[in-house]
């Protein structure tokens, strides 16, 4: 189903979008989805708009140690060389002063030639003071205040920009994550039309959560953000206080993002089978549906895997459920495919870190945020038994990748124990760690290792996506049971466990079903049985890659949150087999 924009526009907010490696405006999971989204919202004609930030300072480049000390530098770019700067402006209120905002466009192109614009949200302007002019430069930087003028740049400034680029007033407004539910207070005073605070109905309330759906990300009730009373006071006055306390915004005396978003949404919804239940433990007074993430298929099949379903299943890019014709790929053809892919990899971690790993050598791919509960250590928790497997079953080497916030001691110190488990091993484990894991190292990583790692603490996993993007390209996981894997795992079929099904971790037994399915099963059918090996890729593919993609997620939104009643008569459609 091609859908083809007349009037209705479903209005796409995220604090951060990964749109090309040229624009580093994201820093890991939430910015790659969001812009997969977008990239398969465009190739199937959904008329959708985006906003987010510019963040002309980008996240931050990492520089790495010979002991693993993490330290950062600001990333430069020019907006003017990659988007175009649009006549619009819209204003916030901050402190009583006004702020002008200004929008750049990214066009994201379909494969049949739909966009999808993104407007991407600046105060760097001359009309603006000095530190107003510096809310747009930096992703999850600064303190609280920082964070939360961002946020009113990107909630209310996004809503009001959007209705001066022409936009018009039916638009539906979708949330990703809690960063942008302040748009509903602009919503709500729009709504108001001029009343006061305490003239707030319950109608309109209604009226604003018609318009907006909401996506939760987070399973930890530390990651949502809060704000303290005292500050929202001083930044956006007692009116509009009075209005967050009347919407529910407002739990246990902070400005809670995420209460907003759940009071003021109509479809509120989890990103995998296994956080639907965690968000309904954690907000019990409030409807969370699912919607499984996934992403885009012709974006992370490296370029031996794309040429290889091109010549084989050509219907793959523009319905990607044709993947699951990846079952009649011989296995030869699979094998040829990741030789090339791991060749690839192989040669850009030589030209990064001087390190020549063996191509022959099974091959671990473990890239993240670095931060604790991640564990990103796991597989040297015992580094004797590391060795004997090593030495008794078959050879391993380990490449890493994944930045640790600025602010994140832990996940600093975690980089560093990888390092010293490095230096432990000597050369009998060849590890190497690589800087700045960002969308062009991704691509090469996901495709060319041989066995892609995720261990993190359940249920601290919300969905997690680097797994699919390695089953797009044969890549089979290993993984504890949270998250997606919890629907796409399918033991010794499309990859392994690490652990048991219970919802929550158990780090030791953890680490022992780590290292007993490595040295029993993994590494014995790598090295033993390469050809049965090489069906489990390709059932990583049919299986995982032809569902966990975002042409389904994107059309169950359509269907479960942006249409539920049925697609309106102001959107044509053309009948396809992708909807």
């Amino acid at each position: 189903m091609t859908l083809a924009l007349t009037r209705s526009t479903v209005a796409y907010f995220s604090m951060e979008i990964c749109l090309e490696q040229a624009i580093p405006t994201y820093s890991g999971g939430l910015g790659v989805l969001a812009g997969d989204t977008l990239r398969s919202a465009a190739d199937l004609g959904v008329p959708e708009v985006a906003v987010t930030l510019l963040h002309r300072k980008g996240y931050f480049a990492q520089h790495l140690d010979a002991e693993g000390r993490q330290t950062e530098s600001p990333v430069t770019w020019k907006p003017e060389a990659e988007l175009e700067l649009m006549d619009g402006r819209s204003t916030v209120l901050i402190e009583g002063r006004t702020v002008h905002v200004a929008a750049w466009k990214y066009a994201v192109k379909g494969v049949r030639g739909h966009e999808v614009p993104v407007f991407l949200l600046d105060t760097n302007l001359p009309e603006n003071g000095e530190f107003d002019r510096t809310l747009t430069d930096f992703l999850y930087g600064g303190d609280e205040y920082y964070r939360l003028c961002q946020e009113i740049v990107l909630g209310m400034g996004g809503a009001d920009m959007l209705r001066a680029l022409g936009y018009d007033d039916g638009l539906i407004y979708h949330l990703n994550e809690g960063h942008s539910a302040l748009l509903t207070l602009q919503l709500l005073e729009r709504q108001l039309d001029g009343r006061r605070h305490f003239e707030l109905l319950n109608a309109d309330l209604d009226t604003v959560r018609r318009r907006c759906v909401f996506t939760t990300h987070t399973p930890v009730p530390a990651g949502h953000d809060k704000f303290p009373l005292d500050t929202v006071r001083r930044v956006l006055g007692d009116e509009r206080v009075a209005l967050l306390e009347g919407a529910g915004g407002v739990h246990q005396d902070m400005l809670n993002m995420t209460h907003l978003a759940l009071n003021l949404t109509r479809y509120v919804n989890g990103v995998a089978m296994r956080h639907r239940d965690v968000s309904r433990s954690m907000f019990p007074d409030y409807p969370i549906s699912s919607i499984t993430n996934g992403v885009h298929a012709a974006t992370w099949a490296g370029p031996a895997f794309a040429a290889l379903f091109d010549r084989l299943i050509p219907e793959w890019r523009r319905d990607n459920l044709y993947l699951r014709y990846a079952v009649s790929i011989p296995l030869q053809d699979i094998r040829d495919a990741h030789a090339e892919s791991k060749l690839t990899l192989l040669n850009e971690v030589k030209r990064r870190t001087k390190v020549q790993l063996d191509p022959s050598v099974m091959t671990i791919g473990f890239a993240r945020r670095a931060t604790p509960y991640k564990r990103g250590d796991l597989i040297f928790s015992d580094i004797d038994r590391l060795s004997s497997i090593v030495k008794n079953v078959g050879r391993l080497q380990v490449v890493f990748g994944g930045k640790a916030h600025p602010h994140d001691g832990g996940g600093k110190e975690l980089i560093r124990r990888i390092f010293a488990a490095r230096e432990q091993l000597g050369n009998l484990v060849e590890v190497v760690y690589l800087e700045n894991y960002e969308m062009a190292l991704a691509h090469q990583m996901v495709a060319g290792v041989d066995l892609w790692l995720n261990n993190p603490m359940k249920p601290l996993e919300a969905s997690g996506t680097s797994g699919m993007k390695a089953a797009i390209n044969g890549v089979p996981s290993f993984s504890v049971l949270d998250g997606w894997w919890v629907e796409g795992h399918v033991e010794g079929v499309t990859g392994w466990s690490i652990g048991g099904p219970d919802a929550e971790g158990d780090p030791g037994r953890d680490a022992l079903d780590l290292y007993a399915k490595l040295e029993r099963v993994i590494l014995p059918l790598y090295y033993g049985l390469p050809f049965a090996y090489a069906e489990v890729m390709r059932s990583a593919i049919a299986l995982n890659g032809s569902f966990f993609n975002t042409q389904r997620m994107v059309g169950q939104y359509v269907h479960n949150a942006y249409f539920p009643n049925g697609l309106p008569a102001d959107i044509l459609v053309e009948e396809t087999a992708l909807l």
